[in-house]
């Protein structure tokens, strides 16, 4: 086996002992597991009536005994939660985790089960660099759900992470790709522990507001409220400023709300956190696009700070021949449209009231999404909903191994072969995977009034120089709606460019990251539109970092500001009231 291959050559000799003895607690072939039927560790009580204490639950070995923490990883087998079958998620718009009263639901003895096998490692990489961007106490919380500590865990939990639950839905769980256990074995269900301890703290009340007690005086603007600009202006709030989030669009959350689809986070799961940053004092201010119908150079001069949290809005385009035909739509406009139209109609909206030429329909049709990763994924889990005809999805690359390459060793990322939700919904319903590996696309066809009707792709060979297309290899593939899911390059320039910011080779808005100041004094940058295209979690650490960066100013500027009031005579009356003014 290739990890076990690896984990020889990297262990010391103590370390790898143990790890060869761990492999006799695996199950053998031809022998039943410890989960059972209903998905869960299989459990046994000592008689019908004993409902009162915890029972004891199947191990690797076959036996049945109480849960344990000391060799949990090795007594217990890796079981994350399920989504709901995707036969029946399909036909909704609702999440796919499962609600508590599903047959998939796992209980809180499978949560603890799964907690139990979180090892005291030592150095603990998921919460390092090569794991978790915000450093999440995860052995600490995974130890607390152990011993049923649920509010002391969602305590753990927000020392490191603003908003748990939007990370406990749409992160792809770095942690768990460098966690020690997977060297091993396979690594601990963390995302699934993370979901548990922030649904039920909401659930059962754990989670208030807080309100600061105290207010520096200071004011601070952050321009837009996607993860980053939402994780900044809780901490900044937080510190005690008054903060004013601007938003373009007409709900709160940026792609939160209208980048990630339904299924994937609920609607009200964002509202629910934003209320609650409302209450502890945050305004927000909607249809505020900056640099258009708000001037910038007003906004910073109504601020103590400006904090701009951007994202990175400009689609990678597919400049070839036929790009102009209509039904060839960029995958944000796809996903927020559609969220649009949900939320018009979950809240009632007469039909006279949809925006219909803004509205982009997959139904009856042959789609193709051009692009993989999470929002290609989305568009594919999208298009599924609305019944499509058909839907293929195309990647430059080849397919990727099952297991890791030699290059791409633990704690990095595993880059392997993967199914998520909208792959398993196509394989359900179709009865294949849809998706095309190293395939380029060529050009457009059109129908001759002016829509896409197909496509032409070219099989290509990376090379050294990159990706070569391979003569004769054309292929032509029918296509009503095509959705290009290729990446975003960088943050619309408009409002760096009015307010002179400079720029790094990518155009995004130059700012060191642990600093985050841009080259205008007051002005500060996290988030995509600084790093790039990147995760939510790595949003939430750039706008955590940018806060720390912005409060450090203000509390400078503070002081200069009652300097300056001293040294103009301001407070020349007051000198006898109070010695430390």
């Amino acid at each position: 086996m290739m990890l076990a291959s690896v984990a020889r050559r990297r262990i010391p000799a103590a370390v790898r002992s143990q790890a060869v003895r761990s492999q006799s607690t695996q199950v053998e072939k031809g022998t039943k597991g410890p989960i059972g039927t209903d998905g869960r560790h299989e459990i046994w009580r000592e008689d019908i009536y004993d409902h009162d204490n915890e029972p004891k639950v199947k191990r690797r070995d076959g036996t049945y005994q109480s849960i344990e923490k000391l060799r949990g990883f090795l007594n217990y087998e890796r079981n994350p939660e399920p989504y709901r079958p995707p036969l029946e998620r399909v036909m909704d718009w609702g999440e796919l985790n499962p609600p508590a009263e599903h047959q998939v639901h796992h209980t809180d003895i499978e949560l603890k089960v799964q907690a139990a096998r979180c090892m005291d490692c030592g150095t603990p990489f998921c919460q390092t660099h090569t794991g978790c961007p915000v450093n999440n106490l995860i052995p600490e919380w995974n130890n607390l759900v152990y011993n049923g500590q649920w509010a002391e865990a969602i305590d753990r939990l927000h020392k490191t992470n603003n908003f748990p639950e939007f990370t406990g839905r749409v992160c792809p769980a770095p942690c768990e790709g460098s966690c020690v256990a997977g060297l091993v074995d396979s690594p601990v269900t963390i995302k699934n522990i993370e979901y548990a301890i922030v649904d039920r703290a909401w659930k059962e009340g754990l989670i208030t507001p807080r309100i600061p007690k105290e207010r520096s005086g200071m004011t601070v603007a952050v321009v837009g409220s996607g993860p980053s600009g939402l994780a900044a202006a809780d901490q900044l709030n937080q510190m005690g400023h008054k903060v004013t989030v601007y938003e373009r669009a007409d709900r709160i959350g940026g792609l939160l709300m209208y980048g990630i689809p339904n299924m994937k986070l609920e609607k009200e799961t964002v509202e629910r956190r934003v209320n609650l940053l409302r209450e502890e004092g945050i305004e927000f201010i909607t249809n505020a696009n900056i640099g258009k119908n708000v001037d910038v150079n007003e906004l910073r001069a109504n601020y103590d700070a400006l904090a701009l949290c951007l994202g990175a809005t400009k689609p990678r385009d597919l400049p070839v021949k036929g790009r102009e035909l209509k039904g060839i739509h960029f995958a944000m406009e796809f996903l927020t449209a559609n969220q649009k139209r949900l939320l018009m109609t979950k809240e009632g909206s007469l039909e006279s009231r949809w925006e219909k030429e803004n509205f982009i329909t997959a139904a009856g049709k042959d789609v193709i999404v051009i692009g993989g990763g999470d929002t290609g994924t989305d568009c594919i889990g999208t298009s599924m909903r609305h019944r499509c005809k058909s839907i293929t999805n195309f990647e430059l690359m080849p397919q990727p191994p099952n297991e890791r390459a030699p290059d791409n060793p633990w704690p990095q990322w595993p880059r392997v072969f993967g199914v998520d939700y909208g792959h398993a919904e196509v394989q359900a319903v179709f009865g294949q995977d849809p998706r095309v590996y190293s395939v380029m696309t060529k050009e457009f066809i059109g129908d001759g009034d002016g829509n896409v009707k197909a496509l032409v792709t070219q099989d290509v060979e990376i090379t050294r120089q990159g990706p070569k297309a391979i003569e004769g290899s054309e292929k032509e593939w029918p296509a009503d709606l095509v959705v290009l899911s290729m990446g975003f390059l960088s943050p619309e320039e408009y409002i760096a460019g009015d307010l002179g910011l400079d720029l790094d080779q990518r155009n995004n808005i130059h700012a060191v990251y642990g600093d985050f100041r841009t080259s205008v004094e007051g002005v500060f940058a996290g988030g995509d539109c600084r790093r790039g295209q990147s995760l939510v979690v790595w949003a939430i650490n750039e706008g955590r970092g940018l806060a720390n960066a912005c409060d450090q100013f203000l509390q400078h500027k503070r002081v200069e500001d009652v300097a300056s009031a001293h040294r103009d005579g301001a407070f020349a009356n007051l000198s006898s009231l109070s010695p430390n003014i």
